[in-house]
């Protein structure tokens, strides 16, 4: 086991290396009881994926069979059951992004209050009580208050989710297991698709009731399945409990030597003497070890390296949604009926396509973040997003210029540009988004600083869904996705300048590589140049 010595002030600091100590290549094997840990706390991403596919705001004339039944979730049944007007669909629609990014901040408080576990088994229980409420709804103020109460559990959900498979990981694993939300969330997509075709079948009144109501099962049940899971190790630690810390560390690791230098790193982080062996430390009454002013540390007075993460998991979340997903996600009918095919059963069919091929991508994604790294595929990805949409913009903006005369190339090239765009999307910016940002705080300001990031992902995704019909309105659509693709351009240079690789650290060494901002960014990939040539 390898130790370097770092002289900050008068305390020294022993800070142990976790790709040349703790169990060699044991380390680089994935522990099944981790893995099992995060497979569980990501099993509410795809309640989360469900519910929100439901009611997503398609537009919904193009998907009505009269004979198949509604495959377009459950808002036809509920516009046409309670006779309310677009406005309010549009309203219900949007309405769980900005209860969520509520959801998020609060998240981040309770989190670091009661744990990570039990804000887990929280989100589960108001997204069950959410969904019960929409599975009832006599009238359209009980469902838009299930939906709030749902967009609440859906913001502690995208919160805590992450964060908790960050720090029950080993580094060289750590990535695949925080993708795995994300990978949940398409799962989700994928079973609202099911659900319409199971569901849509009943009658007007039982059918969308039953589609969302039947969320509430699964989220009681992983409610109490959460309880069988261990807590955060490093949130141990920050309370002074660490003999249970030390014993959680020793299942979720490969071996005693990996389990007793992650334990050291996570000492260190918070603060705590490195050789101090007792079960319990009583926490210094100085410290504030529940998240107390931690915005104080985050906002007002920032060090260098905490305000350069800040910028970044903000800037991340920010680009994730600016970059046009939702237009895509959302109106893909539309955009595929611009482009010329107007038959509704091919219009379904080239929709469900963009939904596949979402999944089959973020699940490609999950075995290369830890392989490629995240830096990487952020930027393969983000100029993949970019030509796509360029491409997708000058189809557009001919068929336009055609007068809806049909052009089979510009069709084409719109259909394979659509699902190029989603496929560079969800091989990189998708899933790095949640991996980065979940690990990149210090300790003490993770969960917190996290859920800023989650509340500004909300807010784009409720800006984007809901401005976007206007947008292309104003600047024709083609135009809407040449903006798209200047955005992505942006994100491009954002990511290559200031996010330096993480692959592989722990997570108690990343913050050391902020510390130097943007000039020691640039200067540090010019010497990577160098020695690379």
């Amino acid at each position: 086991m390898r130790e370097r010595i770092k002289e900050t002030g008068r305390e020294i600091i022993i800070m142990v290396s976790m790709e040349s100590g703790g169990g060699g290549q044991n380390q680089k094997k994935l522990n099944k009881y981790a893995a099992g840990c995060s497979i569980v706390a990501s099993l509410i991403s795809i309640i989360f994926g469900y519910g929100e596919f439901l009611l997503l705001p398609f537009p919904l004339e193009y998907f009505h069979f009269s004979d198949t039944g509604v495959m377009s979730g459950a808002m036809i049944f509920i516009k046409e059951e309670l006779k309310i007007h677009d406005s309010k669909v549009e309203v219900l629609a949007g309405i769980l992004n900005i209860c969520a990014l509520f959801g998020s901040l609060l998240a981040g408080r309770t989190s670091d209050y009661i744990g990570r576990r039990y804000t887990i088994f929280v989100a589960c229980i108001i997204f069950m009580l959410g969904s019960i409420l929409m599975g009832y709804a006599p009238d359209f103020g009980v469902l838009m208050a299930g939906r709030c109460t749902a967009g609440i559990g859906v913001g502690f959900a995208l919160m805590i989710a992450p964060v908790y498979s960050a720090e029950i990981s080993s580094p060289s694993y750590r990535g695949f297991l925080t993708c795995l939300p994300e990978l949940g969330i398409s799962i989700g997509v994928l079973l609202g698709y099911i659900s319409n075709v199971a569901f849509g079948k009943l009658s007007l009144k039982l059918g969308w009731r039953m589609m969302l109501g039947v969320a509430a099962i699964p989220s009681l049940a992983l409610a109490i399945g959460i309880l069988n899971m261990p807590e955060s190790p490093r949130w141990l630690v920050m309370e002074g409990r660490l003999g249970e810390a030390k014993k959680i560390l020793c299942r979720v690791s490969n071996s005693e030597e990996e389990a007793e230098a992650r334990f050291r790193d996570i000492k260190v982080a918070a603060g705590m003497d490195v050789n101090c062996n007792d079960d319990f430390v009583k926490p210094d009454p100085q410290k504030k070890t529940h998240g107390e002013g931690v915005w104080k540390e985050l906002i007002l007075r920032p060090t260098p390296a905490v305000r350069w993460i800040l910028i970044a998991a903000v800037g991340i979340h920010f680009f994730e949604h600016a970059v046009g997903i939702e237009a895509v996600i959302l109106y893909s009918p539309r955009i595929f009926k611009k482009a010329g095919i107007v038959d509704k059963e091919k219009l379904l069919l080239a929709s469900v396509g963009v939904g596949l091929t979402k999944f089959v991508f973020v699940f490609i994604s999950t075995f290369l973040v830890d392989r490629v790294g995240r830096r990487r595929l952020l930027l393969v990805s983000t100029s993949g997003i970019a030509a796509a949409l360029a491409v997708l913009g000058a189809c557009l903006t001919i068929v336009e210029d055609h007068h809806g005369k049909q052009l089979v190339w510009a069709l084409s090239l719109s259909i394979i540009s659509t699902y190029t765009f989603v496929a560079f999307f969800n091989i990189g910016l998708a899933p790095v988004t949640w991996v980065y940002s979940s690990e990149i705080f210090p300790l003490k300001l993770r969960a917190q600083g996290y859920s800023i990031g989650v509340a500004v992902n909300r807010l784009m995704n409720a800006t984007i869904s809901m401005s976007f019909l206007s947008l292309y309105e104003a600047i024709t659509i083609g135009g809407a996705f040449f903006l798209f693709a200047g955005i992505s351009v942006l994100a491009w240079f954002f990511f290559y300048f200031l996010f330096p690789e993480t692959k592989g650290r722990s997570l108690e060494d990343i913050e050391e590589l902020f510390s130097k901002g943007i000039r020691g960014r640039v200067e540090g990939l010019a010497m990577q140049r160098r020695s690379d040539m």
